[in-house]
């Protein structure tokens, strides 16, 4: 073991290397590095102790490459603390321009509510104002000190104040505008600007409002304007535009319709629509016509309307397309009440002129609206029922059946029910019997007679649905020139006659 151990560095260093085939000599001194050799040095001096030293130099490279790494380690985190302190420095600079924005813009809302604050304080002292003014001058009733003009200024503001703010109207209503301007509507001064600028400021502070327009009932106005309306000395034209425009706007509340239709407002309105006189306007005749309108939805007005003519103008007025859709309305509502039936059918061709209405296929509106009058009229009366037939009723009903909207065609088919109702029993109060309608027995002899018979039967049904489909077209070819005013050669001539019955032959789906 001893032996094992021998130190060799002599032999190592001072013996000479062996020579190689080739002459050359090998220098192992050259492969070494110094810390190399050193080593080795160490390792054949140590003999028995090499393994210790072998450690303490692993120790060592240990320890340098632990440095090393702890270097690295420590630069990378200088380095990456550096940059993170960049991004913090960055982000809190941007943190703090948010915040900044954030502030301003707190700012800006607060000062935005301020100016709004104050001109809605502004506004409202406006206001107040205006409706001081108002009563000031109301209360002193006179003209002394030009007080007739600071009504007609005060009026006059209330109605551009009310006219496109819905607020302001609720705020002067409630300030107490709606008494002051009602005042004036009958004043003892009787200037006709402050009725008209009263009239107009009523008018606007009512618009979409219900409450203001039940205040403006509540406070009077109608029997005030009724009474302007029917004083002895003929009022200003602009006025009665007013009172109509004001009668139409109030009426639009359900709980003044009892209120205007009993005051005797409905006579006045009618008056206007007709105007006999020719001094109503275009407007205030269809403001006249819209109120009677409204009006006629409350059934108890109804009687009101016929202790006038109105019936009678509507129907001689049905025609002219602009009003003809009001008109039918009004009719609508009139129709429901067993009065407004009667007054209807009393009117000398009231039911060819609703009748003509069915074939105005330009106007589904118009024809909804003339089916459902004639229906009721048609279900509740049989005498209806016969003079609708006399005016030729059943072949328009049979064109509004096909060619109609939906709603016409349902309710043409419910007159035409009611009419083969009364068909039926003209045949049984004509046989006397209803074994005369009985089918026959089969198995008889009469068979083949009845078979034939049945044949001619078809045979007239088919001649008689021809013939109503060529009055039909041949009427509302007639209808079509009546209402276009064309002259008499553009009438349907006997050649057009032929070919509609040609062509309507081929078209039936016998």
């Amino acid at each position: 073991m001893a032996k094992c151990h021998r130190n060799n560095i002599g032999s190592l260093i001072h013996d000479p290397p062996p020579t190689t085939s080739s002459g050359y000599h090998f220098r192992l001194w050259s492969t070494f590095s110094r810390s190399a050799f050193r080593r080795k040095i160490l390792n054949a001096v140590s003999c028995g102790g090499s393994s210790r030293y072998r450690h303490e130099l692993r120790e060592e490279e240990k320890e340098e490459r632990s440095y090393v790494t702890v270097t690295t380690e420590k630069k990378s985190t200088v380095k990456a603390n550096t940059i993170a302190a960049a991004l913090n420095g960055a982000a809190f600079e941007e943190k703090g321009k948010k915040s900044e924005k954030l502030c301003d813009l707190l700012n800006l809302a607060e000062v935005e509510a301020d100016v709004e604050t104050k001109m809605k304080e502004e506004a409202l002292d406006a206001l107040k104002r205006v409706v001081g003014e108002l009563q000031a001058a109301a209360a002193r009733g006179d003209d002394e000190g030009g007080e007739c003009r600071k009504k007609i200024a005060a009026a006059s503001e209330v109605r551009l104040l009310a006219k496109e703010d819905p607020e302001a109207r609720v705020t002067l209503a409630m300030l107490g505008a709606i008494p002051p301007l009602v005042s004036m509507i009958d004043d003892e001064s009787r200037d006709a600007d402050a009725r008209i600028a009263s009239l107009y400021a009523l008018l606007n502070l009512g618009i979409g409002n219900d409450a203001n327009k039940a205040a403006i009932v509540k406070a009077g106005a109608v029997h005030k304007m009724l009474k302007l309306i029917e004083s002895p000395n003929t009022p200003d034209q602009s006025i009665a535009e007013a009172v109509v425009a004001n009668f139409l706007g109030l009426s639009a509340l359900d709980s003044n319709k009892p209120i205007i239709g009993s005051s005797g407002a409905i006579i006045f309105l009618v008056k206007t629509l007709q105007n006999l006189d020719e001094t109503s306007s275009s407007q205030a005749r269809e403001d006249a016509l819209r109120a009677l309108y409204n009006l006629s939805i409350y059934q108890p007005n109804v009687s009101f309307i016929l202790e006038t003519d109105l019936i009678t103008y509507l129907l001689n007025t049905l025609g002219d397309m602009e009003v003809s859709e009001r008109i039918l309305a009004i009719l609508s509502n009139i129709v429901a009440v067993p009065e407004g039936r009667k007054a209807i059918s009393s009117v000398c061709d009231a039911f060819p002129v609703l009748v003509d209405v069915l074939n105005w296929t330009d106007s589904p509106g118009c024809q909804e609206k003339a089916a459902y009058i004639l229906m009721l009229m048609a279900h509740k009366g049989y005498g209806d029922r016969q003079a609708m037939i006399e005016a030729g009723i059943e072949s328009s009903l049979l064109e509004l059946t096909l060619l109609g909207s939906a709603l016409s065609q349902k309710r043409a088919s419910r007159i035409l029910e009611c009419l083969r109702v009364d068909k039926g029993k003209q045949v049984l109060d004509s046989t006397g019997s209803c074994g005369a309608l009985s089918a026959p027995i089969y198995g008889t002899r009469s068979n083949g007679l009845d078979h034939e018979e049945s044949d001619l039967m078809m045979s007239e049904e088919r001649k008689a649905v021809k013939q109503l489909v060529q009055q039909s077209l041949q009427n509302n070819m007639k209808r079509i020139a009546k209402r276009a005013n064309l002259p008499q050669e553009f009438v349907p001539s006997e050649h057009f006659k032929s070919l509609s019955i040609s062509s309507t032959s081929k078209s039936l789906p016998f």
